[in-house]
């Protein structure tokens, strides 16, 4: 059993006891969730496909919220003396899939 649901802006395939790293959510850690809409739903093989929805229940629960590694973003143009070095940290949300 899976399901392709929408979170965090971006579309993840997720099955019951999944554990994925979203965009920062604004929820609070340790709350429950529960969406109502997914884009497909798989189950006993049998596929459900939305017209843009399906309506589902899927319950998730926020583990933590954590910060992606660090990557480094340099700039550089030859014999010019240009040089710009810039570091970005994305702000992710843990997020446990309970059921589908």
């Amino acid at each position: 059993m899976y399901a392709i649901i929408e979170l965090g802006g971006q579309q993840w395939k997720v099955s019951p006891g999944m554990r994925i790293a979203v965009n920062r959510l604004p929820y609070e850690a340790g709350s429950e969730i529960t969406l109502d809409k997914a884009l497909l739903i798989e189950k006993d093989g049998q596929v459900q496909v939305g017209a843009p929805y399906v309506p589902a229940s899927i319950q998730i629960k926020i583990e933590e919220h954590v910060r992606a590694p660090k990557v480094i973003v340099f700039k550089k143009k030859r014999r010019k003396g240009y040089k710009r070095k810039k570091g970005h940290r994305q702000a992710m949300t843990l997020v446990t899939i309970q059921s589908i």
